[in-house]
């Protein structure tokens, strides 16, 4: 089931991709390869420089052992979850 979100998240980087993440006071580790999100917006074909965008899809696991697979987008104000999926 996917649910969207618009809430502020804190994301860590190692190597240069998500490794952690905090979500409703929740610490989730990602467990997986993320895989960058621009080429998934979907940009009119009209538009010949779209802007930049900076996102990533990965799965993570909570502290309580839920898995939920995140999409999360840099923004001015920080890094803010799109959706999640079960």
């Amino acid at each position: 089931m996917q649910l969207t979100h618009t809430d502020e998240v804190a994301v860590w980087f190692a190597n240069g991709v998500p490794a952690r993440l905090v979500w409703r006071g929740e610490r989730f580790r990602v467990n997986d390869r993320p895989t960058r999100l621009e080429d998934e917006l979907g940009w009119h074909p009209a538009i010949t420089h779209p802007p930049s965008v900076v996102g990533w899809r990965f799965q993570a696991r909570g502290e309580a052992g839920r898995s939920l697979v995140f999409d999360v987008q840099q923004t001015a104000r920080g890094w803010v979850l799109l959706r999640t999926y079960e």
